[in-house]
């Protein structure tokens, strides 16, 4: 069945279900959890668990026919998710390293794509009471708690000094290697995919990943940043897209509002 002309519509619904997950998950924060390893010695959590069921129970109920490719599910041969014209792309919990350490950089992320590209996205941050959400078309919003919604640009004159987003969790000598050449620049640390909607509401200018991330990590905020009038971009330029490779890695990647500096051109000889 095709992706309805409007998924605009879906959005309130799904706002709901990530605020819902995220009180699944405080109500996990505030007690004595523990803490398991993934067979890639990421860490794992009942809130990592119990946000992905509710959530993928949820979606089941909002749109039966849109398959759901979450972190914690079960993985899906390519074989069989490269005919998914549409599908939903989870992160039940963004950031589960900030989640154990208790610093509230942890969010829930649902994007709708279709076509390879993400068309609905919604990043809520519970410890924080935020909520970003987005879809093609509608313009991007941002909202504290159960205010009213407002509207959020990326900024598209970014001063000479930009404000560069960067990982806690990931540094390395590429990274520097782009930052060395970038300049004179005020880094602000900040965790999960809370860096991109930074960049959407104009707060930083510029986020380069030169790392490994996975498409659930990166496609609801995605949304976000482009109906901010923001760009998501591999280092030749080129939109990220998802659900068109047998692996679910990105490429390294940059994201920023000033479409007009070279930030690109840093990027030369940097691979991956």
């Amino acid at each position: 069945m095709p992706i309805m002309k409007e998924p605009s519509r879906l959005l309130e619904s799904v706002v709901a279900l990530a605020k819902e997950a995220g009180r699944t998950i405080l109500a996990i924060y505030d007690s004595e959890f523990s803490v398991a390893q993934k067979s890639d010695q990421s860490p794992l959590t009942m809130a990592d668990l119990a946000s992905h069921e509710l959530i993928v129970a949820g979606l089941a109920r909002l749109r039966p026919q849109f398959p759901v490719l979450s972190e914690e599910s079960t993985a899906s041969a390519f074989k069989d998710r490269k005919n998914w014209p549409s599908l939903w792309l989870v992160d039940p919990l963004d950031g589960t390293k900030e989640f154990v350490k208790r610093n509230g950089e942890f969010t829930v992320n649902i994007a709708l794509i279709h076509e390879h590209a993400p068309v609905l996205g919604v990043v809520h941050a519970p410890a924080l009471g935020l909520t970003y959400f987005a879809a093609e078309g509608c313009g991007a919003f941002r909202q504290r708690g159960d205010q009213i919604p407002q509207s959020i640009r990326a900024r598209a004159r970014a001063p000479a000094h930009p404000v560069v987003v960067g990982s806690r969790s990931h540094v390395n000598a590429a990274m520097e290697t782009y930052l060395n050449r970038l300049g004179e620049c005020e880094l602000r640390p900040m965790g999960s995919s809370l860096k991109l909607c930074l960049v959407a509401e104009g707060t930083a200018d510029l986020y380069p990943r030169i790392g490994p991330t996975s498409e659930w990590d990166t496609a609801a905020a995605h949304c976000i940043v482009t109906e901010a009038g923001g760009a998501v971009t591999d280092l030749k330029g080129a939109p990220l897209v998802y659900n068109a490779r047998d692996g679910l890695l990105n490429p390294y990647f940059l994201v920023f509002g000033d479409k007009s500096r070279p930030w690109l051109d840093y990027a030369q000889g940097i691979e991956g």
